[in-house]
């Protein structure tokens, strides 16, 4: 494969991954909430459905395209309402109003992924604008799809570390950034759904 296309590639993962997104975005609220100990089940949740809905990608752009358009454009409107909850959800929290097992569970963490349409898209988009015109075959699918979830794994670790450092000022000043982080994700909601 050409050097440039390879490039190319993994500047639109890295640009794409490390933007707020529903998980990175659940990831840092949940961090400042519950800190990294409590948070631990929902991050392994997000990053293993990560990994999940990529390699599902790589089945989809390879032998299920057919079925493809109609799989995104009903997962875009799940993955809206429930990003609205999510958002609804981060907007009204408070610092420790939850048991930690209740709000940080790897389940809501992996159910996410499986309604995030962004990494449905980003998993979709780099394979047929980079990868598949030089390889089709299923095994090069399936490899630059676990790419693209490390990649995306680092990302949401990054927005953890971030959590983590701003964990003391969020608990002062915790409904501004609540807010804040509704708004990105309603805008999240807005790009996807127009």
């Amino acid at each position: 494969m050409p050097t440039y296309v390879i490039g190319n590639f993994l500047i639109y993962c890295i640009v794409n991954a490390f933007t707020p997104g529903p998980g990175n975005i659940l990831a840092l609220n949940t961090v400042t909430n519950y800190g990294w100990n409590k948070g631990k089940p929902l991050f392994f949740g997000i990053f293993t459905g990560y990994y999940v809905v990529q390699i599902l990608c790589a089945v989809f752009v390879y032998g299920v395209s057919m079925f493809l358009p109609n799989l995104i454009s009903v997962s875009k409107y799940i993955g809206a309402a429930y990003i609205l909850w999510l958002t609804i959800h981060i907007a009204i929290s408070k610092p420790h109003a939850e048991s930690a097992e209740k709000s940080a569970s790897f389940l809501k963490g992996f159910m996410l992924q499986f309604v995030n349409v962004k990494i449905y898209m980003f998993g979709i988009t780099a394979l047929t604008g980079y990868i598949v015109d030089l390889n089709s075959s299923f095994a090069v699918l399936l490899f630059f799809e676990l790419v693209i979830a490390t990649i995306g794994t680092i990302a949401t670790g990054t927005w953890i570390g971030m959590g983590v450092l701003i964990q003391k000022y969020y608990l002062k000043h915790y409904r501004i950034i609540n807010v804040i982080l509704a708004l990105t994700l309603l805008e999240c909601i807005y790009s996807m759904l127009r």
